[in-house]
């Protein structure tokens, strides 16, 4: 009961943090992957600015291990981090309870070639997102963010890979 409870308090608070954006000191939130690489996220109103990715294409994913639909669209990811590595980033938060060790051999077994992150390890960010975007919990679930870091773009259900690619097209297209 002590852990839910502090887990409730931890989410409040930081939700509440980062929803005071008006005032000049933004919040921000650690992030890392499953090779030890931490990306600093700051939550914005329009979006969210994650180090190391700006002026990027993000694609945000929530997927799970279990999920068809989830490991369909992994081949797609895959060609489009190959085909637009210098301008778009994937980012894809698995949020069936795989822990960080796991994740890394299912990455590893399907030749992931995209950040990847344990949403069990990263439970806050996964809050964060699901109040924000007000996300169900339905997977496949894909934030498209433009270069700026302004979500442009969110989507339940697994897109095409055309599809993929139109919407990649469309938000390098924008202006920075």
């Amino acid at each position: 009961m002590k852990k839910l409870l502090l887990s409730v308090f931890l989410l409040f608070s930081f939700v509440s943090t980062l929803q005071a954006e008006k005032s000049d000191k933004k919040s921000s939130l650690e992030l890392t992957d499953i090779n030890g690489k931490t990306y600093t996220v700051v939550g914005t109103q329009e979006g969210l600015k994650i180090s190391g990715m700006e002026g990027k294409v993000v694609f945000l994913e929530f997927f799970g291990h279990k999920c068809p639909p989830c490991l369909a669209s992994i081949p797609h990811l895959i060609d489009l981090q190959n085909k637009h590595k210098d301008k778009l980033q994937i980012i894809s938060v698995e949020v069936q309870g795989y822990s960080n060790n796991q994740l890394k051999d299912f990455v590893k077994s399907k030749g992931m070639n995209y950040t990847v992150i344990s949403g069990e390890k990263e439970r806050l960010f996964v809050s964060y997102i699901a109040q924000r975007a007000q996300w169900q919990g339905s997977i496949p679930f894909l934030l498209a963010l433009d270069g700026n870091g302004d979500v442009q773009f969110i989507q339940a259900g697994m897109l095409p890979e055309e599809s993929l690619e139109e919407l990649f097209q469309q938000l390098s297209k924008k202006k920075k």
